[in-house]
């Protein structure tokens, strides 16, 4: 994948979960909190957090699976390929239940 093309899918990604982090804080005593870097997105959600590279996820418990945004705009975590924005809720979601 080229340079560009994967800024702008980085990009777009770390804006999902920053949505649907908002979202989900409606209805929640906790926000997230989401950092963004060239090579990095950290969600944090009171104590608990994941923090996504290009080539894996992270979390607090300590489990580590690969992830990766694929060119037609799809993502992978540990294996499974949706659609990235599904991916996003998804694990935002769960963070924050």
């Amino acid at each position: 994948m080229n340079t560009s093309l994967h800024t702008e899918l980085w990009t777009s990604f770390a804006s999902l979960i920053r949505s649907y982090g908002a979202a989900h804080g409606l209805n929640s005593r906790h926000q997230a909190i989401v950092e963004v870097g060239s090579t990095e997105i950290m969600l944090r959600v009171g104590t608990r957090w994941l923090l996504f590279t290009p080539s894996e996820m992270s979390e607090d418990t300590n489990r580590t699976v690969p992830f990766h945004l694929n060119e037609d705009g799809t993502a992978t975590l540990n294996g499974i390929t949706e659609e990235m924005d599904l991916v996003a809720e998804r694990v935002t979601r769960e963070l924050m239940q």
